[in-house]
Parts: C-alpha cells; structure tokens; sequence
C-alpha cells in the first residue's frame, strides 16, 4: 500500500512477516487514529502499532509466529482483518492468520515459465472443475489436461469471497488464495504440479473494484473514488489524493503472486473499469513494475488484460504510447462466430453476423477499428492490424460468454457435432493464442450460471433480483436459477461421466488431434498475422484459410458453414500436394477429399464441417 517497499529478495513488505522470535506487522491506514494488533490465540492480546511516515503503523510481536490468528482494532472500537492477508481461514469477516511464506518446499527451481506464442490456455473455475472443488482436486487432473496438450491452466479468481459458492470476481482479500479451495499451501501445490508437468499457470485477479461483502480496506485508506463509478459501484482510486497508496496495493499483488506463488501470467479482469486520468495510467505502471520483477527473476512472466475497449493502447509497448500489456482477450474472435453460426442478434451480438468480421478477427484482431457499432450506439475501437498474432487470446467459449451471454448454455448445446468442430479449428487454426473453457472439449452440456453465496441478506437479496432481471433481455424461454441458491452451484459442476460416453469420447479426441495438430506444425503456432490468408464467400457461406511459415511449411484450413455441400476454390501453387490431417463434420457427414493436388481448383466439402490441410516445400 503506501510507501509499500520491497526489500531486494523482492518480497512483501506489508502484512505479516514472520521475523526471529515473532511476527512483524504492517499496514498503510491514513483513515485511522490509533492502530492495534489484537492476537486471538492462544489467548487474547493487544499489542499498540506505531504511527510512523506515510501513515504507515508496525509492531513486531514476539512469541507469534506462523499460525497466529489476528485483526487490527481500529481507534479502539472496530476489529478488522488484515487488508494484506495472506490467508483468511474462517472466511472474510474472520481473522488473519499469519503464514511463513517460505516454507514450502518449491520442487519447480528448473522452470522459467514458456514464450508467450506457446500457450494453449484452459479456462476453469476451481469450485466446479472437480466433484470435490479443491486446488489439490486440480492437481490430480494434470495428467488428463497434458494429454489434451494444454500448455497453461487459467483459474478463474481465487481471492478469498464471502461464503463457499462465488465466480471469484467478488473477492474481498486479494492476497489471500480461498479458504474453501485449500487456502496458500493448496495454491502453492497446485502451481508446484503445474510446473513439474510442464504447464504454466494465469492467474485471473481483479483490479478494478472489491468484493461487495467483507472487504474492510476502506477502513483503512482512501480506497474508493467520487468522481468515478463503475459498474460494480464506486470506483478504486487510482488518481486522486493518496491514490498512490492504493496504486502500490494492487501493483504489490501483482508482483505477490509472482514471487510467492510463482504465477507465469496474470489475466486482468475488465481494465476498462479501472479509471485513471493520471499521466502516467496505472496499467502502465503496472506492467513496468511486474516485467522488471519477472526479470530480476530470470523468469518469462505475462500480463493479459480482458477489456472491452478494443483500444490497442492496452497492447502497445510503452515507447509506441501504449500501456506495454502483452496481449488481452480478442472478444471479437467469439462474437463473429459466434454469430456467424448461430443467427444469434441479441445484445452486442448485433454488431456482427459476417463472414468479413470473421476474416478480419482472424487476420487483424478487432473487428471494431473506429466503426459505428449499433449495439453502443457510437463509433468503437482501433486498429489493431500491426499487432503480433501473440497479443490476441481467442477463444469459442469462457465463463462470460456462457453463463451472461447465453444464459448458461454451451456451444454443445446449441450447435451441431460439426459446427463444433468446426469452431474448434478456427480457433486452434488461429494466429492468436487459444483458449478453451472447461468441459467444451468433449462438448459437456452442463451449464455454467452465476453463482454467489452472499451472507448479507440484502445484498443477497439485491443480487437475486438483479439477475432476473437481466434474464428480461435473453431470448424467450431462458430458463432463471437464482444465483444465490446451491442449484445454481450444482448445475454449473462439470459431468466427468458424459466424457466417457460415445460422442463426447469422439469429440475429445477429435480435440486432442486437433491440440497436438496445433503444436506439431510451425505454421499453426507462429502467431504470424502477416503470414495469414483468409478469403470467404458470403453468399455460399464458406471461408479459406491459409496459415504459413518461413520454413515453407504451411495449412490449409476449409470450413462450410452452410447445411449443405459447398465447393470452395483452392489453389495450391506449385509447392506440392497438400494432405488432409483432420476433417471435422456431423457423424454420417461426406468426406473430404484426402489430397490436393496442384491441379485441383476446388473442393467439395458437405456441410457444416471443416477440413485441415498441410504441406509444405516440395523434398
């Protein structure tokens, strides 16, 4: 928080640090009089903090140590958790418990993360990835995630909320790993298994508000802002006075779960509800302060932003008068297939349909590059043609997309066998970075609602009827589960028994073929927009694309999208046959072709599938 330092192994200086013979407290509380650190056991003890500069307090106690539970009492009348707890056992409005950061035993000193075009990403929630939703429940399916070739793990948020049942994104204490998931030493194992398996982690935090139940920091500092609001209230004060304290809280978790946890990327949750007018924007700062730290490391460490601006500042390096993130989620990618094999108009689906908006999420990233959007109602976005595939994560599902968009239905749920696959290999034939949701990779038809498990009753109330009343704008027929009730939690749990079964067991391995595909071939995993080829046919509702490499070796990828059987012109060129490697249709579909030869002009495909071709120099 303010003034907060690192000392030079990099470490956290705020909260509570086991030191000789006791534990060291400290905290920024500029809103506070007198501070005290009241330790609960073994038995009750007051201990008075000293006010030094910056507002900053610190005592150090001796005889505590790693295990102590604690609050501060503020000027004398509110006990509060730590705003820095590393761990909040008894849930958010509990106590602190001091822990030994370095005490467990890291086995992953050879690891020094992946190059960023090297990710495959998978989405999950930890609470209903597994029956028995834990980090170590994790940790035993890295086996089955390796064999799928996923190259990094995306957790959604696991700082501590309020109650057992959350998305995570209403997290109150962002140092502190959840409670009910196995708290630090279940994360810590989790990213130690990662490792050891060859699989980088993304951490998905949020900045841009707090948890609406539990988070005391206000208490304590001038955390909020009044001249912004966002869309979860208030906003954090990133730019007004003492807003440098706030700034340095969030930028030290950054480089918290870099050092201590050993996270290889951060996923930002909605930056466009951070609000920052400063000159130099907090983002900026942000990623100045982490990739100096992943350095000093000897690490490759990334941060990718989820926004909804389509503003290639996020993207930009710094001296381009950009922000310096290295990529964020390519929204558009979703929404132009998504709407392309659906039909679907509703909300900001509105905004595409075309097959050109498909090409150019394809070749250029955004689709929105200044353009008049008539779901905002105003022109939207930049261009962001000059950007490196890399800096795009794509992606035909994620937790937003199913549960907000489309009211908890997955893709398996309303496409076709071939309209799936055929998704999937737009996706992984991408130049961007792929990612996939949970379960979709063997087509699960579970859904995956909102889910909250609020103690406040108003709010709780608030929240429940708010979401119905967001089921108002879904198509007719959307089916309301209260997002406060254990049936929304239950439903959103992944069937592990519907991946055995003979068409899920089909589609994934259809997707494992196509993951190892995509590892395989330098012309799949380059990320070279520049060396991208996408042509269509609007009215026959089909698009070609070729992926190439410098090597010569290159892809060819057919997709119908139409019911029925389309010919699509090629042109191989003098370079050989191409070879079909994987065709993804309905069960009982035609085939294609297994060869192109340079004569060939077109292929017949039936409809909706996709064939992937590959070749390269002739010997």
């Amino acid at each position: 928080m303010s003034a907060q330092k690192r000392d030079e192994t990099g470490r956290l200086q705020f909260g509570a640090w086991p030191v000789d013979g006791g534990v060291r407290f400290r905290v920024w509380a500029p809103r506070v009089r007198e501070l005290a650190v009241v330790l609960k056991n073994p038995s009750r003890r007051v201990i008075p903090m000293r006010r030094g500069a910056n507002d900053i307090f610190e005592t150090t106690v001796e005889g505590a140590g790693p295990g102590t539970d604690y609050v501060y009492l503020l000027d004398g009348e509110r006990e509060r958790p730590d705003p820095v707890s590393r761990w909040q056992p008894a849930g958010v409005h509990g106590p602190s418990r001091v822990v030994a950061p370095d005490a467990y035993p890291w086995r992953d000193r050879g690891w020094n993360g992946l190059a960023l075009e090297d990710y495959i990403i998978y989405e999950l929630h930890t609470g209903t990835f597994t029956p028995e939703g834990t980090f170590d429940a994790l940790v035993a399916k890295l086996p089955y995630l390796r064999g799928l070739g996923i190259t990094a793990l995306e957790p959604m948020p696991i700082a501590q909320f309020p109650g057992e049942r959350n998305w995570g994104y209403d997290g109150a204490y962002p140092y502190a790993p959840q409670s009910s998931y196995g708290g630090p030493g279940g994360f810590k194992r989790f990213v130690d298994a990662c490792h050891q398996a060859g699989l980088a982690v993304v951490l998905d935090v949020v900045y841009n508000h707090l948890g609406p139940e539990g988070s005391y920091l206000g208490d304590f500092a001038p955390c909020f802002s009044e001249r912004y609001r966002g869309p979860w209230g208030d906003a954090l004060n990133f730019d007004g006075p003492d807003s440098d304290g706030v700034r340095r809280f969030f930028i030290e978790n950054a480089l918290y779960w870099l050092a201590e946890y050993h996270v290889d990327a951060l996923r930002l949750d909605a930056i466009h509800g951070i609000f920052d007018f400063s000159a130099r924007h907090f983002l900026q700062e942000l990623g100045e302060r982490f990739h100096a730290e992943a350095a000093r490391l000897g690490r490759r460490a990334f941060l990718i932003a989820e926004s909804d601006l389509d503003d290639v500042r996020v993207i930009k390096p710094v001296e381009a008068g950009g922000y310096g993130l290295d990529a964020q989620w390519n929204d558009a990618f979703h929404h132009a297939l998504h709407a392309a094999l659906t039909g679907d108009r509703h909300g900001y689906f509105a905004d595409y349909g075309g097959l050109a908006d498909l090409r150019k999420a394809l070749v250029e990233g955004f689709v929105y590059d200044g353009r008049y959007s008539v779901f905002r109602r105003r022109r939207h976005g930049s261009s962001s043609a000059d950007r490196p595939g890399r800096q795009f994560v794509v992606f035909t599902q994620n937790h937003d997309q199913v549960a907000n968009a489309l009211g908890g239905k997955r893709a398996a749920t309303l496409l076709s066998a071939g309209q799936q696959k055929l998704a999937a290999m737009l996706l992984m034939c991408a130049p961007g970075l792929p990612m996939l949701f949970m379960g979709q990779e063997f087509g699960a038809t579970t859904p995956f609602v909102y889910f909250t498990s609020f103690h406040d009753p108003k709010l709780a109330r608030a929240v429940s009827e708010g979401r119905k009343k967001e089921y108002a704008h879904f198509p007719p027929g959307e089916r309301f589960i209260d997002p406060q009730s254990p049936e929304a939690f239950e439903v959103s749990r992944l069937d592990w028994d519907e991946a055995s079964r003979p068409a899920h067991d089909a589609m994934l391995a259809f997707h494992r073929e196509l993951v190892a595909l995509r590892r395989r071939l330098r012309c799949l995993a380059n990320c070279r927009k520049d060396l991208t080829r996408a042509e269509y046919d609007e009215a026959q509702r089909w698009i070609r694309i070729e992926r190439m490499d410098p090597s010569g070796e290159r892809a060819l990828l057919l997709c119908n999208l139409a019911a029925g059987t389309r010919e699509i012109p090629v042109s191989p060129g003098r370079d050989g046959v191409l070879n079909l490697a994987l065709f993804g249709a309905d069960d009982g579909a035609g085939r294609a072709p297994l060869e192109i030869a340079p004569e060939r002009t077109s292929v017949a495909l039936p409809g909706p599938c996709g064939a992937l071709y590959i070749g390269g120099p002739r010997p």
